[in-house]
């Protein structure tokens, strides 16, 4: 990301050496033309560009933004964040957290922070990353957007521009104060096979019916042509946010992107909260850990 030229007087030192190579030439007899040949201008070498900074797959600290589900929000108890199970800097050894692998138990409480807000959307994220920053994490791990497709109906999701210009902002709020900082991005998850995992089960969509990202899960029953544009419109949202993320992500010379492993992965009844069907549970969360962590220390 980008984070003029001097003006020099020319008149009188143009004017002085005009006159300085007149008089040598009214002065002073032509000198004689010489045999030898003339050395070639030498031209200097090209400065070589540094070498880009290389990925530390072993952080000593690691700081994640986000939303409810890197709070861990229904994983324990509900309508209630859980943090110590959460994916990216829980402490709970059932879920083994990215911070637990990476930093092992006895430093994850002093050198990890959830700085995730339930709720958030990615036009939050630019603050986060300014808290983020100023904890000058070795790693910061980031799993926003699905608040910006989950709204009450389609007509509400985020713009893919407004959405791009929001990460954008963020990572470069984060290189201000930590520029060498390394940072993860975890894509969107898949909403559409959500729908398709619980529709089946009453109990899902008497859960959903309580309001439960609408512009997805509203009308689970609903096989029509117009529920199936709307589930189609939310998905393919879903999709432009993740291309988002892997092109702001792959500009940037120390961010990974999963390459869509958050999206591609399959949730089943077993890893989602038995309180909303829709967060992870703790074996869920512990999923994600897994998936961070397996592209996070790969060569």
């Amino acid at each position: 990301m980008p984070y003029g030229r001097r003006r020099f007087r020319t008149t009188a030192v143009g004017a002085l050496l005009a006159a300085t190579v007149l008089a040598g030439c009214a002065g002073s007899p032509a000198p004689a033309p010489s045999s030898a040949p003339s050395a070639p201008a030498s031209t200097a070498a090209p400065t070589p560009s540094p070498p880009p900074a290389p990925w530390v797959s072993s952080p000593a600290s690691v700081a994640a933004v986000g939303d409810s589900i890197t709070r861990a929000f229904d994983a324990c108890a509900l309508l209630a964040d859980c943090p110590e199970a959460s994916w990216a800097t829980g402490t709970d050894p059932a879920v083994n957290s990215l911070a637990l692998r990476l930093l092992g138990p006895g430093r994850v409480a002093e050198h990890s922070w959830n700085l995730a807000e339930s709720g958030s959307r990615m036009a939050a994220l630019p603050e986060q990353m300014a808290r983020a920053a100023a904890r000058r994490p070795a790693l910061v791990t980031v799993m926003s957007g699905a608040n910006d497709a989950c709204r009450p109906t389609p007509g509400g999701m985020t713009p893919v521009a407004d959405f791009r210009r929001s990460f954008e902002a963020a990572l470069a709020r984060l290189r201000q104060d930590a520029p060498g900082a390394r940072v993860y991005v975890a894509s969107v998850p898949d909403l559409l096979r959500l729908w398709e995992t619980g529709r089946a089960s009453p109990l899902v969509r008497r859960v959903w019916e309580l309001g439960v990202c609408g512009s997805m899960l509203a009308d689970p029953e609903d096989l029509g042509a117009a529920a199936a544009g709307r589930r189609a419109a939310v998905r393919d949202r879903v999709v432009a946010y993740n291309r988002v993320l892997a092109e702001v992500c792959a500009a940037d010379a120390l961010c990974r992107y999963d390459g869509g492993a958050v999206f591609g992965f399959r949730f089943d009844g077993t890893l989602l909260s038995r309180w909303d069907w829709f967060h992870p549970s703790r074996d869920g969360q512990a999923r994600l850990a897994e998936l961070a962590y397996r592209r996070i220390t790969a060569p």
